[in-house]
């Protein structure tokens, strides 16, 4: 069977990475946390971080078949229904996402026709389902601990791991979001760590710290030796204790309010009003 050829796409304003995995031998493909651009200044959509992923798909003659969300993401807006618009496929999530939907649907005071029951999406993966892109083989891996609906995608000897693992040298996922449990990730973090250790893990994110270049995957064995905060020498308790402490210093995410807006309800942006215009909410003193 052949293996997975994976083409990353990095968008720079937040530091996200997106991926399109394709089987060659059928020309099947996945998109893997796209992302659309968002102005907190103008409130204007940007296609265009979405746009250069339609162009690859569509230069390497691909059909979609999935567009796969590792978590609802704070930090960035998610570019799915759009990419749909273009290309098909479905878009998918942990099943976790009801319980997110929960918590947020009444902070953002969403009503009707929002239902925290994840219809918003085609498909809720669980720990354990397996699907198929083209010929290759996909498994789902609960990952809980950032958020409640974390899962991370194991696609041969690559798995994409959202943003419960950062490059070695930056670390792990803050766990202060609603749902989130340092413990929970932990644990998590070792079904990740108990992979083979040539297995390729590929981020979500990078911040390239000390300016050095960007890096996108590395290897089950470099984390278990060289991650800063959960490397093989560090256990629960500790680790505990650290993401606590450094979760208490972080700011929340400058795109927090109208990602989860959106992101929520699988990239769908709200309806018009009766003027039109469509609006996304800012809760005061709340988040």
């Amino acid at each position: 069977m052949s293996e997975a050829r994976i083409q990353h796409f990095y968008d720079e304003t937040t530091g996200t990475l997106s991926y399109v995995v394709s089987d060659p031998g059928s020309g099947h493909a996945a998109v893997i946390d796209p992302v659309i651009g968002y102005s907190m200044v103008s409130g204007r959509i940007d296609s265009g971080p979405s746009d250069v992923v339609v162009e690859y798909v569509h230069k390497q003659k691909l059909g979609l078949e999935w567009i796969l969300e590792t978590h609802a993401h704070a930090d960035h807006v998610t570019g799915a229904q759009y990419i749909k618009s273009k290309l098909g496929g479905q878009v998918a999530i942990g099943e976790g996402i009801r319980s997110v939907q929960a918590y947020f649907g009444p902070v953002f005071n969403l009503g009707p026709p929002f239902a925290a029951d994840g219809h918003q999406f085609d498909k809720l993966f669980e720990d354990g389902d397996v699907f198929r892109i083209g010929e290759l083989d996909c498994e789902v891996i609960a990952t809980p601990g950032h958020t409640n609906d974390s899962v991370s995608y194991r696609i041969g000897s690559a798995v994409f791991v959202g943003d419960s693992l950062f490059m070695p040298d930056f670390g792990t996922a803050r766990c202060d979001f609603p749902g989130g449990n340092a413990e929970v990730l932990y644990d998590s973090i070792q079904r990740l760590l108990c992979l083979p250790g040539d297995t390729r893990l590929y981020m979500c994110h990078d911040y390239m710290p000390g300016g050095r270049e960007l890096r996108w995957v590395c290897t089950v064995d470099e984390q278990r030796a060289d991650n800063i905060h959960v490397n093989e020498s560090v256990g629960k308790a500790e680790f505990t204790s650290m993401r606590k402490e450094r979760d208490r210093s972080l700011n929340l995410p400058a795109l927090i309010v109208p990602a989860i807006q959106v992101n929520i309800r699988a990239g769908h942006l709200p309806d018009a009003e009766d003027n039109d215009i469509a609006y996304l909410k800012t809760p005061i003193d709340t988040l």
